[in-house]
């Protein structure tokens, strides 16, 4: 006689389950990491008690005021981790159209103004998508890129590119904070000593 009881065959059924349960937590990550695309250089070498400038945000959505909209959640990040020098430049400078495509003109009067208030860095980019996705969900969906400009020299000293979409129950101006936040985190001055 064995020891081994009549039914001991093994249970595939159980042991696809635990194999498809165990993926889970990596199927998971895998769907969220598809959400979002970002590319970040590490924080810049520069002066950080430096007075910078705010350059206009240029449109490249067909979502009137994207740039204006996405240079509000810029500012208040960037003041938020401590850039406390930054100058916004007029708003003469800038007549966000649906008609006209004049972004590069603005930026190019706003970065001529903060090189004649002597401000050492502009911060500027694009916003090139801005928008709920049609559907039946309607996933808000950002995409933006940034740049840091020193103005005496006009080399980029850095950059950021990302997009991301969000939840159909989720706010645009969510997810783009989301976004911008990622994006704009390297430019944190380190602690004073």
């Amino acid at each position: 006689m064995t020891d081994q009881p009549p039914f001991a065959a093994p249970r595939p059924a159980l042991s696809l389950w635990r194999r498809l349960r165990s993926m889970l937590p990596v199927a998971a990550v895998v769907l969220l990491a598809a959400c979002t695309t970002v590319n970040v250089q590490p924080p810049p070498n520069i002066d950080w008690a430096a007075p910078w400038a705010l350059l206009p945000i240029s449109n490249h959505t067909e979502t009137p005021q994207a740039g204006l909209r996405a240079e509000a959640i810029i500012e208040s990040l960037v003041r938020s981790r401590g850039v406390s020098d930054l100058r916004r430049y007029p708003a003469s400078l800038v007549n966000e159209s649906l008609f006209e495509a004049n972004e590069r003109k603005a930026v190019d009067q706003a970065t001529a103004w903060a090189r004649s208030e002597r401000l050492r860095y502009g911060l500027t980019g694009t916003v090139d998508e801005w928008r709920y996705k049609v559907g039946v969900d309607g996933e808000p969906a950002v995409g933006i890129t940034l740049k840091l400009i020193d103005l005496q020299s006009g080399a980029v000293v850095w950059t950021a590119a990302g997009s991301k979409t969000g939840w159909s129950r989720e706010a645009l101006s969510g997810v783009a904070q989301k976004l911008i936040g990622q994006l704009s985190a390297p430019l944190t001055p380190p602690p004073r000593r």
